[in-house]
């Protein structure tokens, strides 16, 4: 177990391996370029309630600041920070560092040029709504195309794929394709979050319960976090549920 853990990267995998190491025993600091964690989809009110529970923790934050390199001398390693704002540098030491600034699809040297399959800017092969690409009888789903890259939703292309091929109705709502951040207490949710609905322009309502008041989490002594639902304001329709607090990666299924 490190001293000193530097995670670049405060996303889904760099906090949940964060906190592994740091119920280890480890001094964990995340550095994170955004001036919230949690990653892509999480709402923001969401993830600065997660941010205090970890910090409660024992994890360490700095948001808002651009990793610029690291060296290692020795058993020690130092990375050199800069604010992404006011341009103050800082170095940061550690024994050991780890880096989860997420993940790129792996399409190299599969001879996709060969048959006319040019990849996109980000190195991902386009698809049309049946999951095809411009050569007729290649499909691609997964990882290697649009949209987050979870099992959950790979295994819902694929079984889409094979209906589309035999003729049957093909549609996916990646709305309804649910995340969740491993950690203790658990994050999940489903839909979209507040700020972009705001951006959206659409009008909703929030509906919010906290653990505190649950029975069972007051038993168990896991009162952090709370259900938060977020609804079309006229038709009461679910734009959105985010959830913090015990076992909520089973609770998401409801909202599914």
């Amino acid at each position: 177990v490190p001293k000193h853990l530097v995670v670049i990267g405060a996303g889904v995998i760099g906090l949940e391996l964060g906190s592994v190491w740091s119920r280890l025993g480890a001094e964990v600091t995340a550095i994170e370029f955004m001036d919230t964690i949690g990653g892509v989809g999480i709402d923001n009110e969401v993830s600065k309630t997660f941010q205090k529970v970890l910090t409660k923790q024992g994890l360490k934050f700095k948001l808002g600041t651009k990793v610029m390199g690291a060296s290692r001398s020795g058993n020690n390693v130092t990375v050199n920070v800069e604010d992404a704002k006011s341009g103050a540098k800082e170095e940061i030491q550690c024994d050991a560092l780890l880096v989860s600034v997420g993940r790129r699809p792996y399409t190299e040297g599969l001879g996709l040029e060969g048959v006319g399959i040019v990849k996109d800017d980000r190195g991902r092969i386009p698809v049309n709504a049946t999951f095809q690409t411009v050569v007729p009888n290649i499909y691609a789903i997964g990882d290697c195309i649009h949209g987050p890259m979870l099992a959950h939703k790979a295994e819902d292309e694929g079984l889409i794929t094979i209906e589309g091929i035999n003729g049957g109705h093909v549609h996916i709502d990646y709305n309804c394709v649910p995340s969740v951040v491993y950690t203790h207490p658990e994050v999940a949710w489903v839909g979209k979050s507040e700020e972009t609905l705001k951006q959206e322009g659409v009008a909703y309502k929030v509906g919010k319960f906290p653990f505190m008041a649950n029975s069972r989490a007051k038993t168990n002594n896991e009162t952090d976090g709370f259900v938060k639902v977020l609804a079309d304001q006229a038709t009461d329709r679910v734009l959105g549920t985010h959830i913090i607090g015990p076992s909520v990666g089973e609770l998401i299924n409801e909202a599914v």
